[in-house]
């Protein structure tokens, strides 16, 4: 290029200056440089010089400089020619960086929109592991799931055309990375192997020397958890090539591939969840109905038991106690349907502690069989006041109280007290049974769940607690458990107590 355009201005050199062959020469030089680089432009340049004083400067065909003023043009031309041949080559420099990351940012976007874009996450990091076994040529890619320990959940990409024995060879290389995951694994390390060795640990940082790897599992963590591994691999005769750039990459997606598998978890949890509460739902609109039905037949026999009983029947009463057992049961599980349902109606006032507390003896009076109930109050305070509904506040105390008689032998005592407790007004129910022991203090109150030291027919369904506390926790207040100390039970019962103001007396 630069011989035919000093060939082209020797043909005009009657006609132009020799500023103008200069222009044209930088042109080609610039020319040269883009393309070829800083070296190239320096030659040209050199060359251009010299062209220009051999063919543009009189006398020609003689390399001499007869003028000052040649000199300043051959000066500005050389150094024009390497200037702008070194800012070519600083931009070309800089820029061929710049345009091998847009290449890794281009595959990082499409890797973060394929785990985000499905509707399914599990859909997402399978796209997520066909995406990365191409762009880094692999032959395979497998995302495997971790859920506290190695579960055999993974997704896996596999080019086509794979023969048997690499389909071997891969299953192999998964299952020792997985095993060596599995041992312990932090967030700085990788598991590799080169062709045809096994599979080695090596840190994060050092896997550099070794740009030829047959398979690579790198650990993927969220928020400090072990959440999965990604293992990518080619064969003993096509092992991937881990430059800078792909090494920068995966140490990039191994953040998208935890986020896929955290989305998959996430799902799998709120799956699991609405079918609990569907189960749920289902369960107490089951219940609900079938109690609802069985209160007009439980109606029927209680009546019929009554009549047998005025006609000296000996098992009227039994039936009758059974099925007064049965109603209660079922009443139960309708006011625990209702509980949940939130949508049993209060009527929250001001009341004693000494009224609700006698309306709940006087309640079970008629179920003592030769046991006592001892109340006591304290008499530092005037008023024991709190704010609760009462109707519901004494199925409270009776559902504790029939618990604290299950487990009080003949002749013994439960013992009730009343105090103020800060902001509480606190009601205990203490008994002289075997007590709950440690293991099961925190599920005594779910419902339905009985203790396994007590008797299949002890005579409870597991439901008093149960709505014992829900019954409070409406009210803003709570039922607690504690140990007895010389054996037995105390549940207390606290309730938003009321500082005593004569002023009171006109809302009770």
């Amino acid at each position: 290029m630069l011989a035919l355009a000093t060939a082209t201005l020797v043909q005009l050199r009657g006609d132009i200056e020799q500023s103008h062959a200069a222009l044209v020469l930088l042109l080609v030089v610039l020319g040269g440089s883009a393309s070829g680089g800083r070296a190239l432009g320096y030659i040209l340049a050199t060359l251009g010089f010299l062209l220009i004083d051999y063919f543009f400067q009189a006398p020609y065909g003689l390399l001499s400089v007869g003028k000052a003023l040649d000199w300043v043009m051959l000066a500005a031309f050389l150094a024009s020619a390497f200037v702008a041949t070194e800012l070519l080559a600083r931009a070309k420099e800089e820029a061929d960086p710049a345009r091998a990351r847009t290449e890794e940012v281009a595959p990082l976007s499409r890797l973060g929109s394929a785990t985000l874009k499905h509707a399914r996450a599990e859909d997402g990091l399978h796209e997520a592991g066909s995406l990365i076994r191409s762009t880094l040529g692999a032959q395979w890619c497998t995302i495997r799931q971790v859920n506290g320990s190695l579960r055999d959940t993974g997704w896996t990409s596999t080019a086509d055309a794979v023969d048997d024995t690499s389909l071997a060879r891969q299953r192999v290389l998964e299952a020792q990375i997985v095993g060596r995951v599995a041992a312990g694994l932090d967030e700085r390390e990788v598991a590799l192997a080169v062709a045809g060795g096994d599979v080695s640990i090596v840190s994060i940082d050092s896997y550099a020397g070794h740009d030829v790897v047959e398979a690579l599992g790198l650990p993927l963590y969220a928020e400090s958890r072990l959440v999965g591994v990604l293992i990518v691999g080619g064969d003993t005769s096509a092992s991937i090539v881990f430059d800078a750039a792909r090494r920068r990459f995966m140490a990039t997606i191994a953040y998208y591939a935890a986020l896929g598998l955290e989305r998959v978890r996430l799902a799998q949890e709120a799956g699991e969840a609405h079918a609990l509460r569907e189960a749920n739902r289902m369960k107490d609109e089951v219940l609900a109905t079938v109690s609802h039905d069985l209160r007009t037949p439980l109606t029927t026999i209680k009546v019929l038991a009554q009549a047998a009983g005025l006609r000296g029947d000996p098992a009227a009463g039994i039936i009758e106690e059974q099925a007064d057992r049965l109603a209660r049961m079922v009443t139960n599980v309708l006011d625990l349907s209702t509980i949940r349902a939130g949508s049993l109606h209060l009527e929250i006032g001001l009341n004693t502690a000494e009224d609700v507390i006698a309306a709940a003896v006087g309640q079970v009076q008629g179920r003592l069989l030769g046991r006592r109930i001892v109340t006591t109050f304290d008499l530092d305070e005037r008023e024991l006041i709190a704010r609760f509904d009462f109707v519901q506040t004494l199925r409270i105390l009776g559902n504790l109280l029939d618990n604290a008689m299950r487990y009080t032998p003949l002749g013994g005592a439960v013992e009730i007290d009343a105090s103020r407790d800060g902001p509480w007004l606190a009601i205990r129910i203490l008994d002289v049974g075997p007590g709950v022991a440690e293991a099961e203090r925190t599920r005594i109150f779910e419902a339905f769940y009985r203790p396994k030291s007590q008797a299949p027919d002890g005579g409870a369904a597991g439901l008093g607690l149960s709505i014992a506390q829900r019954l409070a926790e409406v009210q803003e207040g709570s039922v607690g458990y504690a140990p007895r100390p010389g054996g037995g039970s105390i549940f207390t019962l606290r309730l938003p107590a009321v500082d005593w103001d004569p002023t009171l007396l006109d809302d009770m």
